[in-house]
């Protein structure tokens, strides 16, 4: 009877202390990683801040240069026939 008590005592605290160390890590965890996401959102903040501008200066360097024209120029009396 005696040992019965025991076990039942030793598989109490067990199951206790399991319980306490999962709502521990489970606090650290949560803790731990909220600077690491406010880390990474600012790293994707500029990433897209150097993707916006690099787009943008593309966009000004195509709008710079000539365009052709829509209609093509009329050819002379013999290119192009046979």
């Amino acid at each position: 009877m005696t040992l019965l008590i025991f076990l039942v005592g030793a598989l109490t605290g067990v199951l206790a202390g399991g319980a306490m160390c999962v709502r521990y890590l489970r606090s650290a965890i949560a803790d731990d990683i909220g600077p690491q996401l406010k880390r990474m959102q600012n790293q994707l903040d500029n990433i897209e801040s150097a993707v916006n501008l690099a787009l943008a200066s593309r966009y000004a360097e195509l709008s710079q240069l000539p365009w052709p024209p829509a209609i093509p120029a009329p050819r002379g009396n013999n290119e192009g026939r046979r």
